[in-house]
Protein backbone atom coordinates (compact mmCIF):
# COMPACT_ATOMS: atom_id res chain seq x y z
CA UNK A 1 0.00 0.00 0.00
CA UNK A 2 1.36 3.57 -0.65
CA UNK A 3 0.11 7.18 -0.08
CA UNK A 4 -1.50 9.36 -2.99
CA UNK A 5 -1.15 12.73 -3.98
CA UNK A 6 -4.02 14.44 -5.35
CA UNK A 7 -5.91 16.92 -6.33
CA UNK A 8 -5.32 19.28 -3.99
CA UNK A 9 -1.43 19.47 -4.56
CA UNK A 10 -0.23 23.43 -4.79
CA UNK A 11 3.68 22.16 -5.03
CA UNK A 12 4.75 23.64 -2.05
CA UNK A 13 6.93 20.17 -1.65
CA UNK A 14 7.14 20.24 2.12
CA UNK A 15 6.24 16.54 2.01
CA UNK A 16 10.13 16.26 -0.12
CA UNK A 17 12.26 16.56 2.67
CA UNK A 18 9.95 14.90 4.86
CA UNK A 19 9.98 11.56 2.63
CA UNK A 20 12.64 8.96 4.51
CA UNK A 21 12.99 6.88 1.15
CA UNK A 22 13.09 10.06 -0.80
CA UNK A 23 9.95 8.84 -3.35
CA UNK A 24 7.98 12.14 -3.77
CA UNK A 25 8.94 14.21 -7.63
CA UNK A 26 9.67 16.21 -9.25
CA UNK A 27 12.17 17.13 -6.91
CA UNK A 28 12.66 21.04 -8.33
CA UNK A 29 16.17 22.53 -7.13
CA UNK A 30 16.22 26.11 -5.75
CA UNK A 31 14.77 28.45 -8.44
CA UNK A 32 14.04 25.61 -10.85
CA UNK A 33 11.01 25.23 -11.59
CA UNK A 34 9.44 21.74 -13.67
CA UNK A 35 6.68 21.63 -15.81
CA UNK A 36 4.90 18.89 -14.09
CA UNK A 37 1.36 20.73 -12.19
CA UNK A 38 1.58 18.37 -9.14
CA UNK A 39 3.70 15.86 -7.26
CA UNK A 40 3.93 12.83 -6.87
CA UNK A 41 4.56 9.61 -5.06
CA UNK A 42 6.55 6.68 -6.38
CA UNK A 43 3.90 3.50 -5.25
CA UNK A 44 6.28 1.22 -5.16
CA UNK A 45 9.13 2.77 -3.52
CA UNK A 46 6.45 4.46 -0.55
CA UNK A 47 7.00 2.70 2.70
CA UNK A 48 3.78 4.12 4.10
CA UNK A 49 5.52 5.70 7.07
CA UNK A 50 2.20 8.82 6.40
CA UNK A 51 5.67 11.62 7.13
CA UNK A 52 4.10 13.14 3.62
CA UNK A 53 0.46 12.96 5.07
CA UNK A 54 1.22 14.60 8.16
CA UNK A 55 3.43 17.47 6.10
CA UNK A 56 1.36 18.48 3.50
CA UNK A 57 -0.50 21.91 4.32
CA UNK A 58 -3.61 21.66 2.00
CA UNK A 59 -4.81 18.02 2.52
CA UNK A 60 -3.43 16.52 -1.11
CA UNK A 61 -2.09 13.30 0.38
CA UNK A 62 -4.21 10.36 0.89
CA UNK A 63 -3.59 6.76 1.75
CA UNK A 64 -4.92 4.39 -1.26
CA UNK A 65 -7.27 2.91 0.46
CA UNK A 66 -8.91 5.62 2.01
CA UNK A 67 -9.43 7.91 -1.08
CA UNK A 68 -12.70 9.17 -1.72
CA UNK A 69 -14.10 7.96 -5.16
CA UNK A 70 -14.12 10.96 -6.76
CA UNK A 71 -10.14 10.86 -6.34
CA UNK A 72 -9.54 7.16 -6.81
CA UNK A 73 -8.01 8.20 -9.87
CA UNK A 74 -5.03 9.82 -8.67
CA UNK A 75 -3.93 6.31 -7.58
CA UNK A 76 -3.42 5.79 -11.41
CA UNK A 77 -1.93 8.78 -12.69
CA UNK A 78 0.44 8.78 -9.76
CA UNK A 79 1.91 5.28 -10.51
CA UNK A 80 1.58 6.35 -14.52
CA UNK A 81 4.12 9.20 -13.99
CA UNK A 82 6.89 6.53 -12.65
CA UNK A 83 6.24 4.23 -15.22
CA UNK A 84 7.64 6.63 -17.73
CA UNK A 85 10.18 8.59 -14.87
CA UNK A 86 11.46 5.91 -13.12
CA UNK A 87 12.47 7.05 -9.48
CA UNK A 88 16.24 8.29 -9.61
CA UNK A 89 17.78 9.27 -6.46
CA UNK A 90 17.46 13.28 -5.73
CA UNK A 91 21.67 14.17 -6.31
CA UNK A 92 20.50 17.97 -5.61
CA UNK A 93 22.91 18.93 -2.85
CA UNK A 94 21.25 19.95 0.08
CA UNK A 95 21.03 23.95 1.12
CA UNK A 96 23.32 24.82 4.06
CA UNK A 97 21.60 26.54 6.84
CA UNK A 98 23.31 30.62 6.93
CA UNK A 99 24.85 31.74 10.42
CA UNK A 100 22.96 34.50 12.28
CA UNK A 101 24.07 37.81 11.79
CA UNK A 102 24.43 40.57 14.10
CA UNK A 103 21.54 42.29 15.17
CA UNK A 104 20.39 45.39 12.63
CA UNK A 105 22.69 44.38 9.82
CA UNK A 106 20.09 43.36 7.71
CA UNK A 107 16.11 44.65 7.76
CA UNK A 108 14.46 44.09 4.77
CA UNK A 109 10.90 45.44 3.45
CA UNK A 110 8.31 42.97 1.89
CA UNK A 111 5.75 44.82 -0.08
CA UNK A 112 2.89 42.22 -0.40
CA UNK A 113 1.36 39.62 1.92
CA UNK A 114 0.58 36.77 -1.10
CA UNK A 115 2.46 33.64 -1.11
CA UNK A 116 5.46 34.70 -2.58
CA UNK A 117 5.98 37.92 -0.42
CA UNK A 118 5.03 34.92 2.70
CA UNK A 119 7.98 32.57 1.56
CA UNK A 120 10.26 35.14 0.81
CA UNK A 121 9.53 36.07 4.16
CA UNK A 122 9.82 32.44 5.45
CA UNK A 123 12.67 31.81 3.78
CA UNK A 124 14.94 35.42 5.29
CA UNK A 125 13.31 35.22 8.89
CA UNK A 126 15.16 31.34 9.32
CA UNK A 127 18.67 33.63 9.99
CA UNK A 128 18.87 35.16 13.10
CA UNK A 129 19.15 38.76 13.61
CA UNK A 130 17.15 39.40 10.03
CA UNK A 131 14.38 42.01 10.73
CA UNK A 132 11.22 41.89 8.52
CA UNK A 133 8.68 44.72 7.91
CA UNK A 134 5.93 43.42 5.85
CA UNK A 135 3.60 46.06 4.22
CA UNK A 136 0.11 45.32 2.46
CA UNK A 137 -2.08 47.73 0.95
CA UNK A 138 -5.14 45.78 2.43
CA UNK A 139 -6.09 45.30 6.13
CA UNK A 140 -5.90 41.36 5.38
CA UNK A 141 -2.67 39.17 4.12
CA UNK A 142 -2.60 36.65 2.14
CA UNK A 143 -3.12 37.94 -1.51
CA UNK A 144 -4.57 35.53 -4.15
CA UNK A 145 -5.03 32.47 -1.18
CA UNK A 146 -7.77 34.70 0.21
CA UNK A 147 -8.89 36.90 -2.66
CA UNK A 148 -8.23 34.36 -5.42
CA UNK A 149 -8.70 30.72 -4.98
CA UNK A 150 -12.32 29.39 -5.29
CA UNK A 151 -13.91 29.37 -2.37
CA UNK A 152 -14.55 25.88 -2.86
CA UNK A 153 -10.98 25.00 -2.35
CA UNK A 154 -11.15 25.54 1.26
CA UNK A 155 -8.03 22.84 1.32
CA UNK A 156 -6.12 24.84 -0.86
CA UNK A 157 -6.66 27.87 1.28
CA UNK A 158 -5.38 26.15 4.55
CA UNK A 159 -2.00 26.39 3.04
CA UNK A 160 -1.49 29.96 5.01
CA UNK A 161 -1.23 27.83 8.38
CA UNK A 162 2.59 27.03 7.46
CA UNK A 163 3.32 30.80 7.90
CA UNK A 164 1.80 31.36 11.29
CA UNK A 165 5.05 30.65 13.49
CA UNK A 166 6.21 33.44 10.87
CA UNK A 167 4.09 36.28 11.96
CA UNK A 168 4.54 35.24 15.61
CA UNK A 169 8.43 35.91 15.68
CA UNK A 170 9.39 39.27 16.76
CA UNK A 171 11.73 40.04 15.11
CA UNK A 172 8.64 40.24 12.24
CA UNK A 173 6.27 43.46 12.29
CA UNK A 174 2.91 43.90 10.11
CA UNK A 175 2.21 47.04 8.83
CA UNK A 176 -1.49 45.42 6.79
CA UNK A 177 -3.19 48.51 5.69
CA UNK A 178 -0.21 50.46 3.99
CA UNK A 179 0.33 51.00 0.34
CA UNK A 180 3.10 51.72 -0.58
CA UNK A 181 3.15 54.70 -3.03
CA UNK A 182 0.37 56.12 -1.36
CA UNK A 183 1.67 56.43 1.81
CA UNK A 184 5.20 55.58 1.49
CA UNK A 185 7.04 56.19 -1.45
CA UNK A 186 9.93 53.29 -2.87
CA UNK A 187 12.70 55.71 -1.56
CA UNK A 188 10.85 56.02 2.14
CA UNK A 189 11.65 52.67 2.11
CA UNK A 190 15.01 52.44 0.92
CA UNK A 191 15.67 54.92 3.46
CA UNK A 192 14.72 52.55 6.50
CA UNK A 193 15.57 49.36 5.46
CA UNK A 194 18.67 47.76 3.85
CA UNK A 195 16.83 45.66 0.98
CA UNK A 196 13.17 45.80 -0.60
CA UNK A 197 11.28 42.88 -2.12
CA UNK A 198 8.15 43.35 -4.30
CA UNK A 199 5.85 40.61 -4.44
CA UNK A 200 3.28 42.21 -5.41
CA UNK A 201 1.56 40.20 -8.21
CA UNK A 202 -0.28 41.04 -11.43
CA UNK A 203 -3.63 43.12 -10.84
CA UNK A 204 -4.31 43.63 -14.39
CA UNK A 205 -5.82 41.62 -16.93
CA UNK A 206 -5.58 41.30 -20.29
CA UNK A 207 -7.27 42.25 -23.51
CA UNK A 208 -8.69 40.27 -26.00
CA UNK A 209 -7.83 43.13 -28.30
CA UNK A 210 -11.49 42.56 -30.59
CA UNK A 211 -14.21 44.78 -31.89
CA UNK A 212 -16.95 45.34 -29.22
CA UNK A 213 -14.49 45.06 -26.16
CA UNK A 214 -15.87 47.99 -24.30
CA UNK A 215 -18.97 46.76 -24.25
CA UNK A 216 -21.28 46.86 -20.72
CA UNK A 217 -21.35 43.16 -20.20
CA UNK A 218 -17.85 41.91 -20.73
CA UNK A 219 -15.51 42.00 -18.38
CA UNK A 220 -12.68 40.50 -16.82
CA UNK A 221 -12.56 37.00 -14.51
CA UNK A 222 -10.23 38.42 -12.13
CA UNK A 223 -12.76 41.30 -11.22
CA UNK A 224 -15.32 37.84 -11.19
CA UNK A 225 -13.41 36.36 -8.61
CA UNK A 226 -12.69 39.12 -6.41
CA UNK A 227 -16.40 39.55 -6.19
CA UNK A 228 -16.99 36.23 -5.04
CA UNK A 229 -13.97 36.40 -2.58
CA UNK A 230 -15.29 39.58 -1.11
CA UNK A 231 -12.34 41.42 -2.11
CA UNK A 232 -12.59 45.18 -1.15
CA UNK A 233 -11.91 46.29 -4.45
CA UNK A 234 -14.47 44.06 -6.52
CA UNK A 235 -17.12 43.64 -3.84
CA UNK A 236 -19.54 46.31 -5.07
CA UNK A 237 -19.60 44.84 -8.33
CA UNK A 238 -22.33 43.68 -10.34
CA UNK A 239 -22.82 40.94 -12.96
CA UNK A 240 -25.88 40.01 -15.24
CA UNK A 241 -27.39 36.53 -14.15
CA UNK A 242 -30.11 37.53 -16.23
CA UNK A 243 -28.94 35.19 -18.66
CA UNK A 244 -29.22 31.55 -19.74
CA UNK A 245 -25.66 31.28 -20.87
CA UNK A 246 -21.93 32.65 -19.98
CA UNK A 247 -18.89 32.64 -21.82
CA UNK A 248 -15.93 32.32 -20.56
CA UNK A 249 -12.52 32.97 -23.11
CA UNK A 250 -9.77 30.95 -21.61
CA UNK A 251 -9.38 27.71 -19.94
CA UNK A 252 -7.32 27.84 -17.16
CA UNK A 253 -7.86 27.13 -13.42
CA UNK A 254 -9.18 30.32 -13.03
CA UNK A 255 -11.95 29.52 -16.19
CA UNK A 256 -12.81 26.56 -14.22
CA UNK A 257 -13.35 28.28 -11.16
CA UNK A 258 -15.31 30.51 -12.54
CA UNK A 259 -17.77 28.15 -14.57
CA UNK A 260 -18.23 26.02 -11.38
CA UNK A 261 -19.00 28.90 -9.22
CA UNK A 262 -21.85 30.50 -11.41
CA UNK A 263 -23.55 26.46 -11.59
CA UNK A 264 -23.23 25.62 -8.26
CA UNK A 265 -25.84 24.97 -6.00
CA UNK A 266 -26.69 27.38 -3.51
CA UNK A 267 -26.38 24.81 -0.77
CA UNK A 268 -22.99 23.76 -2.28
CA UNK A 269 -21.79 27.02 -1.91
CA UNK A 270 -23.15 27.95 1.48
CA UNK A 271 -20.89 25.74 2.75
CA UNK A 272 -18.33 27.89 1.88
CA UNK A 273 -16.87 30.77 2.14
CA UNK A 274 -18.35 32.77 -0.49
CA UNK A 275 -19.01 36.56 -0.09
CA UNK A 276 -22.47 36.90 0.95
CA UNK A 277 -23.74 39.03 -1.78
CA UNK A 278 -22.47 36.55 -4.28
CA UNK A 279 -24.25 33.38 -2.69
CA UNK A 280 -27.20 35.53 -2.62
CA UNK A 281 -27.18 36.92 -6.24
CA UNK A 282 -26.34 33.56 -7.51
CA UNK A 283 -29.65 32.10 -5.69
CA UNK A 284 -31.58 33.94 -8.20
CA UNK A 285 -29.40 33.52 -11.50
CA UNK A 286 -30.66 32.03 -14.33
CA UNK A 287 -27.35 30.83 -16.09
CA UNK A 288 -27.92 26.76 -16.67
CA UNK A 289 -24.71 26.60 -19.26
CA UNK A 290 -21.06 28.27 -19.22
CA UNK A 291 -19.42 28.04 -22.40
CA UNK A 292 -15.64 27.95 -21.88
CA UNK A 293 -13.83 29.20 -25.02
CA UNK A 294 -10.30 27.74 -26.11
CA UNK A 295 -8.00 29.17 -28.97
CA UNK A 296 -5.93 26.03 -28.72
CA UNK A 297 -6.45 22.17 -29.04
CA UNK A 298 -7.13 20.10 -25.74
CA UNK A 299 -2.93 19.19 -25.87
CA UNK A 300 -2.48 22.94 -25.04
CA UNK A 301 -5.29 23.38 -22.20
CA UNK A 302 -4.16 25.49 -19.71
CA UNK A 303 -6.34 24.07 -16.73
CA UNK A 304 -4.45 21.72 -14.58
CA UNK A 305 -5.40 18.04 -14.56
CA UNK A 306 -6.39 18.17 -11.16
CA UNK A 307 -8.96 21.03 -11.65
CA UNK A 308 -10.00 18.92 -14.92
CA UNK A 309 -10.59 15.60 -13.76
CA UNK A 310 -12.83 17.53 -10.73
CA UNK A 311 -15.03 19.21 -13.11
CA UNK A 312 -16.99 15.15 -13.66
CA UNK A 313 -18.00 14.98 -9.99
CA UNK A 314 -19.81 17.98 -9.59
CA UNK A 315 -23.47 17.73 -8.84
CA UNK A 316 -25.78 17.75 -11.55
CA UNK A 317 -23.71 19.36 -13.80
CA UNK A 318 -22.41 17.50 -16.95
CA UNK A 319 -19.56 18.23 -18.72
CA UNK A 320 -19.80 18.36 -22.99
CA UNK A 321 -17.11 18.17 -25.32
CA UNK A 322 -17.42 17.71 -28.86
CA UNK A 323 -16.07 13.99 -29.67
CA UNK A 324 -15.01 15.85 -33.01
CA UNK A 325 -12.42 18.48 -30.74
CA UNK A 326 -10.57 15.80 -29.50
CA UNK A 327 -7.29 13.98 -31.20
CA UNK A 328 -7.51 10.56 -32.39
CA UNK A 329 -5.34 9.44 -29.45
CA UNK A 330 -5.02 10.03 -26.03
CA UNK A 331 -1.09 9.26 -25.64
CA UNK A 332 1.07 12.23 -25.40
CA UNK A 333 4.89 12.31 -24.35
CA UNK A 334 3.72 14.02 -21.25
CA UNK A 335 2.11 12.28 -18.57
CA UNK A 336 -0.30 15.20 -17.43
CA UNK A 337 -1.50 15.61 -21.16
CA UNK A 338 -2.09 11.69 -21.89
CA UNK A 339 -4.19 11.82 -18.48
CA UNK A 340 -6.37 15.41 -19.45
CA UNK A 341 -6.86 13.34 -23.20
CA UNK A 342 -8.46 10.74 -21.85
CA UNK A 343 -10.80 12.18 -19.47
CA UNK A 344 -11.97 14.21 -21.97
CA UNK A 345 -12.98 11.46 -23.69
CA UNK A 346 -14.68 10.33 -21.32
CA UNK A 347 -16.89 13.72 -20.46
CA UNK A 348 -17.43 13.52 -24.92
CA UNK A 349 -18.98 10.33 -24.27
CA UNK A 350 -21.43 10.47 -21.54
CA UNK A 351 -24.43 10.42 -20.96
CA UNK A 352 -26.35 13.95 -20.22
CA UNK A 353 -29.00 14.02 -17.72
CA UNK A 354 -32.00 16.07 -18.74
CA UNK A 355 -32.16 18.75 -16.39
CA UNK A 356 -28.97 19.43 -15.08
CA UNK A 357 -26.91 22.32 -15.96
CA UNK A 358 -24.06 22.08 -18.37
CA UNK A 359 -19.96 23.22 -18.87
CA UNK A 360 -19.57 23.41 -22.25
CA UNK A 361 -16.15 23.10 -23.42
CA UNK A 362 -14.70 24.50 -26.71
CA UNK A 363 -11.23 23.94 -28.24
CA UNK A 364 -9.80 25.59 -31.27
CA UNK A 365 -12.23 28.98 -31.33
CA UNK A 366 -10.70 32.23 -31.01
CA UNK A 367 -13.05 35.01 -30.09
CA UNK A 368 -13.51 37.35 -32.70
CA UNK A 369 -16.09 40.27 -31.61
CA UNK A 370 -18.06 40.92 -28.71
CA UNK A 371 -21.52 41.43 -30.78
CA UNK A 372 -24.31 44.41 -28.83
CA UNK A 373 -25.96 47.18 -30.19
CA UNK A 374 -25.84 48.99 -26.37
CA UNK A 375 -24.04 45.94 -24.28
CA UNK A 376 -23.20 42.71 -24.61
CA UNK A 377 -25.59 40.52 -26.56
CA UNK A 378 -23.47 37.66 -27.63
CA UNK A 379 -19.29 36.43 -28.62
CA UNK A 380 -18.76 35.63 -32.31
CA UNK A 381 -16.06 32.82 -32.57
CA UNK A 382 -14.30 31.60 -35.06
CA UNK A 383 -13.05 28.01 -35.71
CA UNK A 384 -11.91 25.99 -38.42
CA UNK A 385 -14.06 23.33 -38.18
CA UNK A 386 -17.35 25.55 -37.24
CA UNK A 387 -16.26 28.79 -39.04
CA UNK A 388 -17.96 32.08 -37.62
CA UNK A 389 -21.10 31.33 -35.58
CA UNK A 390 -22.83 33.46 -32.66
CA UNK A 391 -22.67 32.77 -28.81
CA UNK A 392 -25.79 34.48 -27.53
CA UNK A 393 -25.05 35.84 -23.75
CA UNK A 394 -25.05 39.09 -22.08
CA UNK A 395 -22.29 37.84 -19.80
CA UNK A 396 -18.56 37.43 -21.25
CA UNK A 397 -15.78 36.26 -18.58
CA UNK A 398 -12.10 37.00 -20.19
CA UNK A 399 -9.69 35.01 -18.43
CA UNK A 400 -6.55 34.66 -20.76
CA UNK A 401 -3.92 36.07 -18.24
CA UNK A 402 -2.82 38.97 -15.66
CA UNK A 403 -0.12 41.60 -15.74
CA UNK A 404 1.73 43.10 -13.40
CA UNK A 405 1.38 47.33 -12.79
CA UNK A 406 4.50 49.73 -12.75
CA UNK A 407 6.17 50.29 -9.68
CA UNK A 408 6.56 54.16 -8.50
CA UNK A 409 10.64 54.22 -8.58
CA UNK A 410 11.23 50.69 -10.49
CA UNK A 411 11.95 49.98 -13.99
CA UNK A 412 8.86 47.92 -16.16
CA UNK A 413 8.52 45.87 -19.17
CA UNK A 414 5.63 47.22 -20.79
CA UNK A 415 5.82 43.75 -22.95
CA UNK A 416 5.30 40.95 -20.17
CA UNK A 417 3.93 43.05 -17.78
CA UNK A 418 6.53 42.68 -15.10
CA UNK A 419 9.51 44.59 -13.48
CA UNK A 420 12.91 43.61 -15.27
CA UNK A 421 15.52 41.54 -13.38
CA UNK A 422 17.78 39.06 -13.07
CA UNK A 423 16.87 35.88 -10.70
CA UNK A 424 15.23 38.41 -8.68
CA UNK A 425 17.80 41.10 -8.29
CA UNK A 426 15.94 44.24 -9.95
CA UNK A 427 17.47 45.17 -13.46
CA UNK A 428 18.74 49.23 -13.74
CA UNK A 429 17.03 49.85 -9.85
CA UNK A 430 18.55 51.01 -6.86
CA UNK A 431 20.86 48.44 -5.22
CA UNK A 432 18.88 46.67 -2.68
CA UNK A 433 15.92 46.04 -4.82
CA UNK A 434 14.13 43.27 -5.72
CA UNK A 435 11.13 41.43 -7.37
CA UNK A 436 9.54 37.69 -6.36
CA UNK A 437 6.50 36.07 -7.70
CA UNK A 438 4.39 37.29 -10.92
CA UNK A 439 5.48 40.53 -10.45
CA UNK A 440 9.07 38.81 -11.44
CA UNK A 441 8.13 35.89 -13.52
CA UNK A 442 4.77 36.37 -14.94
CA UNK A 443 1.43 34.86 -14.18
CA UNK A 444 2.44 31.05 -14.17
CA UNK A 445 2.52 28.71 -11.61
CA UNK A 446 1.25 27.07 -8.32
CA UNK A 447 1.01 28.64 -5.12
CA UNK A 448 3.74 26.27 -4.22
CA UNK A 449 5.62 28.03 -7.19
CA UNK A 450 6.18 30.54 -5.15
CA UNK A 451 8.61 28.68 -3.02
CA UNK A 452 10.97 28.34 -5.49
CA UNK A 453 10.86 31.51 -6.67
CA UNK A 454 11.42 33.19 -3.75
CA UNK A 455 14.48 31.04 -3.39
CA UNK A 456 15.95 32.02 -5.76
CA UNK A 457 15.36 35.64 -5.13
CA UNK A 458 16.34 35.76 -1.10
CA UNK A 459 19.85 33.85 -2.80
CA UNK A 460 20.50 37.05 -4.57
CA UNK A 461 19.81 38.90 -1.57
CA UNK A 462 22.04 36.76 0.34
CA UNK A 463 24.80 37.09 -2.52
CA UNK A 464 24.43 41.00 -2.25
CA UNK A 465 24.45 40.97 1.49
CA UNK A 466 27.81 38.67 1.52
CA UNK A 467 29.43 41.26 -1.27
CA UNK A 468 28.61 44.28 0.95
CA UNK A 469 26.54 45.67 -1.25
CA UNK A 470 23.69 46.29 1.55
CA UNK A 471 25.95 47.72 3.92
CA UNK A 472 25.14 51.34 4.86
CA UNK A 473 23.16 53.11 7.28
CA UNK A 474 19.47 53.08 7.30
CA UNK A 475 17.09 55.01 9.65
CA UNK A 476 15.72 53.45 12.79
CA UNK A 477 12.73 51.35 13.49
CA UNK A 478 11.02 54.42 15.59
CA UNK A 479 11.42 57.04 13.06
CA UNK A 480 9.28 54.34 10.10
CA UNK A 481 6.45 54.23 13.19
CA UNK A 482 6.70 57.72 13.14
CA UNK A 483 6.36 58.46 9.20
CA UNK A 484 3.62 56.61 9.41
CA UNK A 485 2.03 58.01 12.38
CA UNK A 486 2.70 61.35 10.40
CA UNK A 487 0.78 60.13 6.63
CA UNK A 488 -2.21 59.07 8.60
CA UNK A 489 -1.82 55.58 8.01
CA UNK A 490 -4.15 53.44 10.28
CA UNK A 491 -1.78 50.08 9.91
CA UNK A 492 -3.59 46.77 11.08
CA UNK A 493 -0.88 44.68 12.82
CA UNK A 494 -1.00 40.61 12.79
CA UNK A 495 -3.03 40.97 16.12
CA UNK A 496 -5.30 43.12 14.04
CA UNK A 497 -5.60 40.18 11.13
CA UNK A 498 -6.44 37.41 14.29
CA UNK A 499 -9.19 39.23 15.49
CA UNK A 500 -10.70 39.69 11.73
CA UNK A 501 -9.90 36.60 11.44
CA UNK A 502 -11.98 35.54 14.31
CA UNK A 503 -14.66 37.25 13.70
CA UNK A 504 -15.17 36.62 10.28
CA UNK A 505 -14.98 33.13 11.53
CA UNK A 506 -17.48 33.58 14.32
CA UNK A 507 -20.00 34.93 11.92
CA UNK A 508 -19.50 31.77 9.79
CA UNK A 509 -19.81 29.38 12.60
CA UNK A 510 -23.44 30.67 13.48
CA UNK A 511 -24.66 29.98 9.76
CA UNK A 512 -22.75 26.55 9.36
CA UNK A 513 -19.85 28.12 7.24
CA UNK A 514 -16.08 28.30 7.23
CA UNK A 515 -16.55 32.23 7.71
CA UNK A 516 -18.72 35.31 6.42
CA UNK A 517 -16.30 37.61 5.18
CA UNK A 518 -15.85 41.49 5.47
CA UNK A 519 -16.22 43.45 2.36
CA UNK A 520 -15.48 46.66 2.53
CA UNK A 521 -12.49 48.46 4.25
CA UNK A 522 -14.27 50.14 6.79
CA UNK A 523 -15.43 46.63 8.12
CA UNK A 524 -12.36 45.54 8.35
CA UNK A 525 -10.85 48.04 10.07
CA UNK A 526 -13.45 48.06 12.80
CA UNK A 527 -13.29 44.31 13.43
CA UNK A 528 -9.48 44.81 13.93
CA UNK A 529 -9.35 47.55 15.95
CA UNK A 530 -8.26 46.68 19.86
CA UNK A 531 -11.45 45.99 21.86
Amino acid sequence: MAYVITQNCCKDASCVPVCPVDCIRPADGSGEFSGSEMLYIDPESCIDCGACFEECPVGAIHYEEDLPDELRRFKDLNAEYFERHPLQPDTTPARASRPGIAAGALRVAIVGSGPAACYAAAELIEVDGVEINLFERLPTPFGLIRAGVAPDHQHTKSVVGIFDRMFTNPRFTCHFNVEIGRDVSHDELLAHHHAVIYAVGAADSRRLGIPGEELAGNHPAADFVGWYNGHPDHAGHTFDLSTERAVIVGNGNVALDVARVLLMSRDALAATDIAEHTLEALADSAIDEVVVIARRGIRDAAFSVGEFAALGHLDGIDVVIDPADLPDTDEDDDVETSFKLRVAREYAHREHVAGNKRIVLRFDTSPVAVVGEHRAEGLEVRSDRYGTDLIETSLILRSIGYRGQPIDGLPYDERTGTVPNDAGRVIDGAAGTYVTGWIKRGPRGVIGTNRLCAEQTVAQLWADFDAGVLAREINDSESLTALLTRRGCEAVGWSGWRAIDAAERSRGEQEARPRIKFVTIDELLTAGRPG
